[in-house]
């Protein structure tokens, strides 16, 4: 075990072992008036207010003052719990010690909970190690996150911002979460970044380092252009950070990018400097349209892409566009990707992309068979890159585990989703045409513990691959088809619950069944199965397999086919029988 992991342990059981002693945790006294409003006052002594809490969306309006002034810029809305509590939202109070703190909360019932059970508390409330929590991707500590945001690469450490409802892990209150990692496999979480305010909620968006003051914040500010969410519609908004990306305070000009009757949910803007410009690629319904600035403040119309141009079919909204610039083989080529909302050809969110031209104003694209997908899974969604990268692309995605839009219990007790592995894109030959490969990035190699042979050689099962399966691992399978009947591999535990993949030569697709492992009130209701990719034909399946106790992700010949789906297996998976007539060329295991 790596001295890191060692420690990180240690320090988990001590501060576990603090958290399961209450005895120092304060009642917070409060009273629930006619109306159904809840309001206390204390003397903030601890690290944390724990308001009991429920899963179902939130109508409760909650307020907090210090001293008399309010924290929020724009009042959150949460779930206060009535005869029964899933979780505790922890709200952080350790920088107000000593001062006077007064909460209020409206639409709560007369007999509520938070009547006997609202505290200060040195701990969080409950236990980080749940039983999905994965061990080797970035999850919140607590909450609901969706979208990767204001990505960039300083110094050594990756930034990562998203989208975040701090006060529940259903989503509302969307604002800027930010952690940050070295080797993009350990992260660290840090205190919001970027806040709602009377404009709306802080939706998606980008981060670029302003090496050349362009904007006027001064040299080398972080700048973040990200969308207020409100009742003027969604707009283009600016703030930047002065301290390498930790704190950020708002443009006193928002919004840069004003909504219109027309354009009234134009958003997730992705900023990079191209040539002689700031270039902007943002969504709207169908389009990814197109403006260029000189210091990211005022902002010039420049072309668009829609779906008709390429007659697509009707997969709901496009949101979050990149534009990226690559070298294939000595000739310049750009691609833009963009993430359909809605349904995909398995039934729910999906990320498209398109290879061309960019002229220094518009996008022109190669002729394709479009839609080209870069991940058929239905687990993944919202992938973007990371800035001042150089050459290279590292794209990060979310990884959208449940609860979907009308499901109320989580699989996940205390956060929601999380992000998929960070990936390497790069453009490589398909077979017919060229394509977008997505690989595992280099960091992720390089967390791994030495391999474990698993000494499969042809079709057989392997009643357990790990001794101490803690359901975070890889499997690497390479398999050479003696024949053209299908073949594939499944994985399971002792409870009969079964994953499996198949490779279908003669339809040229990869299924991936999940029919029969674990909670099926999980996955999305709309989400195909089997789950369907595209088969390249090749002599050899190189197969790399990432779990990591709720993710499953599916590498296949260094990025022909990448397939992100969750699983929520009760025990995890460790047995693996392959199927088939195959030869293995090799059966490995890492763990992480």
């Amino acid at each position: 075990m790596k001295l890191k992991t060692i420690i990180t342990s240690i320090l988990c059981l001590i501060a576990a072992a603090s958290c399961n002693d209450r005895k120092s945790d304060l009642p917070v006294q409060g009273t629930i008036d006619e109306n159904g409003l809840y309001t206390a006052t204390f003397t903030a002594s601890r690290n944390y207010l724990l308001i009991p809490s429920y899963y179902k969306r939130g109508t409760n309006k909650l307020d907090i003052q210090v001293n008399g002034t309010s924290i929020f810029e724009a009042i959150p809305v949460m779930t206060v719990a009535k005869d029964k509590v899933d979780y505790f939202v922890p709200i952080e109070i350790a920088s107000y010690k000593g001062k006077t703190v007064s909460i209020s909360i409206t639409g709560v019932d007369p007999a509520s909970l938070i009547l006997s059970q609202a505290r200060q508390s040195d701990c969080i409330g409950f236990d980080r190690e749940e039983f999905y929590r994965p061990q080797y991707h970035f999850s919140p500590e607590f909450g609901w996150n969706n979208d990767p945001n204001g990505l960039f690469y300083d110094n050594g450490v990756w930034h990562l911002g998203y989208q975040y409802n701090p006060y529940s892990v259903m989503w509302d209150n969307m604002s800027w979460g930010h952690a940050t990692s070295t080797d993009l496999v350990h992260w660290e979480n840090h205190p919001v970044i970027i806040r709602p305010d009377a404009l709306g909620n802080a939706y998606s968006g980008s981060a670029v380092i302003d090496k050349n003051n362009t904007a006027g914040f001064g040299e080398n500010a972080i700048v973040a252009l990200y969308t207020s969410a409100g009742e003027q519609g969604q707009q283009q908004s600016v703030a930047y950070s002065l301290d390498g990306g930790y704190t950020y305070t708002k443009y006193e000009g928002n919004p840069v990018i004003s909504s219109t009757p027309e354009m009234m949910t134009q958003r997730d803007p992705k900023v990079q400097w191209i040539d002689d410009k700031w270039v902007m690629a943002i969504s709207f319904d169908k389009y990814v349209r197109f403006y260029g600035s000189q210091n990211l403040l005022d902002w010039e119309f420049l072309s668009s892409i829609c779906a008709n141009d390429f007659g697509l079919p009707d997969w709901g909204t496009w949101e979050c566009p990149d534009l990226l610039k690559f070298d294939y083989n000595g000739e310049t080529k750009w691609v833009v990707t963009i993430n359909a909302d809605q349904t995909g050809p398995n039934g729910v969110r999906t990320t498209l992309y398109f290879i061309g031209q960019w002229t220094g104003r518009e996008f022109i694209a190669d002729p394709l068979p479009y839609p080209l997908l870069l991940d058929y899974g239905v687990d993944q969604y919202a992938g973007v890159t990371y800035g001042n990268t150089g050459d290279r692309h590292v794209q990060l995605a979310w990884l959208t585990s449940s609860p979907w839009p009308g499901s109320e219990t989580p699989a996940t007790k205390y956060f929601t989703g999380g992000m998929a592995l960070p990936h390497d894109i790069f453009l490589k030959d398909g077979g017919e045409h060229l394509i977008l490969a997505s690989v595992p990035a280099k960091e992720i190699y390089e967390a791994r513990q030495p391999a474990k042979e698993l000494g499969l050689r042809e079709a057989g099962t392997l009643e357990a691959m790990l001794d101490n399966n803690s359901g975070s691992y890889q499997i690497e399978l390479t398999f050479v088809p003696k024949s053209d009947e299908n073949f594939g591999f499944k994985l399971s535990n002792s409870k009969g619950e079964t994953v499996s993949y198949t490779f279908d030569q003669s339809n040229g697709e990869i299924l991936t069944d999940r029919s029969k492992c674990g909670l099926q009130d999980a996955f999305p209701k709309s989400a195909h199965c089997p789950v369907v990719a595209k088969l390249i034909k090749r002599d050899a399946y190189k197969v790399e397999l990432f779990i990591d106790r709720m993710s499953s992700e599916m590498f296949v010949n260094d990025g022909d086919c990448v397939m992100t789906n969750c699983l929520f297996p009760t025990e995890y998976l460790n047995t693996l029988e392959v199927f088939g007539d195959v030869e293995l060329i090799s059966s490995r295991i890492f763990e992480f």
